[in-house]
């Protein structure tokens, strides 16, 4: 799978996000901080990680800052972006399941290296419901 990988500064787990996904064999493409000639902030940085998904360049993207709240708003402004703050698997399995994210933002304060593990394997073996009333939320983003 094919994905992008934002950030605003290389503290907390940034940079062990791109190593552990291309240690899961995805192809990673990074912006803001993690790529030098891109302006880091978090709202420039996100932005073209999510365009990444909605415009075809990647499968899906993880966006990075502080608490992970400004990565989140960035993203979600971007049409056919669903991203989902995750702090724990839970969160980023139901995000998957119930909402189909396709960005997941991460919070650099909080997310240790055992809770980010977690929640990878919960991202990525997530896969969105079947369920009629699930389906029908997701299609009504579009509409709002």
């Amino acid at each position: 799978m094919r994905i992008s990988v934002a950030a605003d500064s290389t503290d907390g787990v940034a940079a062990r996000v791109v190593a552990e996904l291309r240690r899961r064999g995805h192809e990673v493409v990074t912006h803001g901080a993690l790529s030098p000639d891109e302006r880091a902030d978090w709202a420039w940085a996100c932005e073209l990680a999510a365009r990444d998904v909605s415009e075809g360049r990647a499968d899906q993207a993880v966006v990075c800052c502080w608490t992970g709240t400004g990565a989140s708003i960035a993203a979600n402004k971007v049409p056919g972006v669903r991203a989902a703050l995750c702090v724990d698997a839970y969160t980023a399995d139901g995000a998957r399941k119930w909402n189909d994210a396709n960005v997941l933002a991460l919070s650099l304060r909080l997310t240790s290296d055992v809770v980010l593990d977690e929640i990878l394997d919960a991202w990525l073996e997530g896969r969105p419901s079947t369920d009629a009333a699930d389906v029908a939320n997701v299609s009504h983003l579009d509409e709002i």
